[in-house]
């Protein structure tokens, strides 16, 4: 289970840097194609992490 104590804040820090640059592209004005781009990374990332979490809170009920 310590796998999980040090896997799930790395996809959330994942995920908050992908939205956050994501975010300072639109504000620059930068391409969509870019934009586009870093909304799959986040939504898959976004995905991976509830995965993680979930799998997190199965194995531990054992």
């Amino acid at each position: 289970m310590d796998i999980f104590t040090y896997i799930i804040p790395i996809g959330l820090g994942a995920v908050t840097l992908v939205l956050l640059a994501g975010l300072v592209n639109m504000l620059r004005n930068g391409s969509t194609s870019t934009s586009q781009k870093l909304m799959r990374w986040r939504v898959g990332l976004q995905f991976g992490t509830i995965v993680l979490v979930m799998l997190g809170v199965y194995l531990s009920g054992n």
